[in-house]
Parts: C-alpha cells; structure tokens; sequence
C-alpha cells in the first residue's frame, strides 16, 4: 500500500497530466509568487517598518510550506539523492534555506528570491508540454554547435583585442583610449552595438576604424544563431507528455512510452501491478 502511496504522491507532486497534479503546480507557483512578492516589500524600509512582523510571519509560513513540499519530494521519489542533485532540486533547497541561514546571517533571507525560478514549472502546469520538446531540441542544439560556438568566441575575442590594441595607438591617452584594456572594452561594446558613449574615438582614423568595427559587428551577432539554427534542424521531436520517471526524474517522454528514455524504469508502476493483478 506504501508503494502504491508513494506511486500516487509522485504522480501529483512531479506531473501535471492529472487533475490532481495540475491543481498542486498551480498552487505551487502562487504561493512562490507570493513569497517573493513578501520579501520584495520586506526590502522596502517604508513597508517593513508598518508590517515587518506581518511578512516575517509570512515569509516563515511560506518556508515552512516549501520545507513540506521538500521532504514530500523526498518521500515519493525511488532515488532521494538523483532528486537533491538535479536542478530543480538543488533550486528547490536553495528555495528554503536562506530563511533558515538568517538565525545566524541576518539578511540573508532575502536570498529566497531565488524561488522564482521555480516558477519555470508553469510549463507543466499550463499543459504546453510542447515546450517541453522544443526545450529538449534546443537544448541538443546548443550541444551540437558548442565547438563552433567556443571557436566563434575565441574569434572574437581576439578581433576585440586587436582592434582595441589599434585604437590605443591612434587614439592614445588624450581621447579617452588610456590602457589596452580600456580600449579593448570600447571595442567590445563597439562591436556587440550597444555603444555607451563614454569613450569615443576624436581622430579621422580612428572613427574609420569604429565604423568598420560597427558594421563587422552586425554580421558577427548573427552568426551564433546561424549555428543554433542550423543544428536545430537536424533534430525532430515527437509530441510528448508532463510524466516524470519515477527512478531517474526524467520528463519528456513520448505520449506511448511505457518505459524511461534514459533508465528503462517503468513509467506507470501501479498500471503495471493492475495488470498483474487482473491477471493472477
């Protein structure tokens, strides 16, 4: 029966292709958006100093429930320590503990606005499990294209460095260009098109050279998406669901799956017990 309980609680906490579970993330996500809304106004001198004792008193309610919410996780999953290591559960941790660290560190509770991104789980809340495959797909795609990518940046990274080294020649210490590095960090936001203004090149060659630089940078931003895109295409994805591996914690999984893409565990114990049950 304990199994069968922790098979349920698993299917609530982890997956939103039930009623049950729909209901919860929904839940889930207001009362993290509440408890970050408590310690925005809790940094609001004006705000604490009327209601200090009323958001503190939130703010442990909120960390108490999350704390719940925690050891449940623990509770249903089959390996604990694959959940703790994941991302979801190390955000998940770092999602309480600040409120604790603050017996000893005063201050540190406003940390906790790390919740929010637990609001990432609204994915599986709103059903566009859709995402969930394009996410996978740009996900192999960065993976796919992170050498032409790290190739690109060292690229860049030494065009900054000769451009800014040419700058400081022609434009010396009177125009702004002091150091080599301060004029490669001209060259970077020249480049990147964000232009601050604060250093600006005064002689005719250099403002040749920034206009050169300003347009190599148009088609230099392009290119890291060019590769994305690319490799995006190679990758084709089949309509998938919210459900969760009970052993590994993997999402993803095709509509039929009755097993894990990654371990082989089976997706749905309990319909498996049915089965066998029905059988017997």
């Amino acid at each position: 029966m304990g199994s069968i309980f922790q098979h349920r609680l698993h299917e609530i906490i982890f997956e939103a292709d039930t009623r049950a579970g729909k209901w919860f993330d929904i839940l889930l996500i207001f009362s993290i958006l509440m408890s970050v809304l408590v310690v925005m106004l809790d940094s609001m001198a004006g705000i604490r100093a009327v209601y200090g004792d009323w958001l503190m008193a939130a703010e442990w309610g909120f960390t108490l429930l999350f704390t719940m919410e925690y050891l449940l996780r623990l509770f249903c999953v089959q390996k604990p320590l694959k959940y703790v290591t994941s991302t979801f559960g190390i955000v998940d941790l770092l999602a309480i503990l600040p409120t604790y660290i603050s017996f000893f560190m005063p201050g540190s509770q406003y940390l906790v606005v790390i919740r929010v991104f637990r609001v990432l789980r609204i994915f599986r809340v709103l059903k566009l499990v859709q995402y969930l495959g394009e996410a996978s797909v740009l996900s192999r795609a960065l993976k796919a294209s992170r050498r032409k990518i790290v190739v690109f940046l060292i690229t860049v990274m030494t065009l900054v460095v000769i451009f800014g080294s040419f700058m400081y020649l022609i434009e010396g210490g009177d125009n702004g260009f002091t150091s080599i590095p301060k004029s490669i960090y001209w060259a970077i936001v020249t480049m990147t098109t964000v232009g601050y203004g604060d250093i600006a090149p005064q002689t005719g060659v250099g403002q040749a050279l920034a206009a050169m630089i300003m347009i190599l940078g148009y088609g230099i931003i392009a290119v890291p998406t060019g590769i994305v895109t690319s490799e995006m295409g190679r990758f084709i994805h089949k309509p998938v669901t919210t459900q969760s591996c009970p052993e590994c914690l993997t999402e993803g999984h095709d509509r039929d799956a009755l097993f894990c893409r990654l371990c082989a565990a089976r997706l749905n114990p309990i319909e498996e017990e049915r089965t066998e049950s029905g059988a017997g």
